[in-house]
């Protein structure tokens, strides 16, 4: 190959100085070595960036939660201890929107008694809150009844 470049190089009627000649030889060798190199590299040698992970909104963090939901304490994610515990939740045909009402808490404690229809559920920056356990004031009053009947 070397050869060929050389006699095209030669060949030519124009006079064409030593240095001249040295440097067309390094373009045309260094040429298509630099064209071929980015596409034998492997994508997989490029440092990878982390998928963004798409985030839900309350309806679709809710549908893994038993009941969809109910009972459970949802906030948004720029919400500092404040959150909804979701009491109804009406889904629309799709099943991935709807309408939900909840009793707002703060810091962990009730700051409503009467549930209020949440705004911003199809928002997508709703999280579940694992800490604040599911309330369940039925049964907690149905066994202190059944200690006060027993003594």
């Amino acid at each position: 190959m070397a050869a060929t470049l050389m006699n095209r190089a030669i060949s030519r009627t124009e006079p064409v100085g030593a240095f001249r000649l040295s440097l067309n030889l390094l373009r045309n060798f260094s040429a298509p070595a630099a064209a071929a190199s980015p596409s034998t590299e492997n994508p997989s040698s490029d440092p990878i960036k982390p998928k963004r992970r798409k985030k839900k909104n309350l309806i679709e963090v809710a549908q893994f939660l038993p009941n969809w939901g109910v009972g459970y304490h949802m906030a948004k994610a720029h919400w500092n201890g404040v959150s909804y515990e979701i009491t109804k939740i009406n889904l629309y045909k799709d099943g991935r929107h709807g309408k939900a009402w909840g009793i707002v808490h703060k810091d962990g404690l009730r700051a409503a008694e009467a549930p209020k229809k949440i705004s911003g559920v199809h928002k997508r920056c709703w999280k579940y809150i694992p800490n604040l356990s599911k309330t369940t004031p039925a049964t907690t009053s149905s066994t202190s009844a059944a200690e006060v009947q027993a003594a």
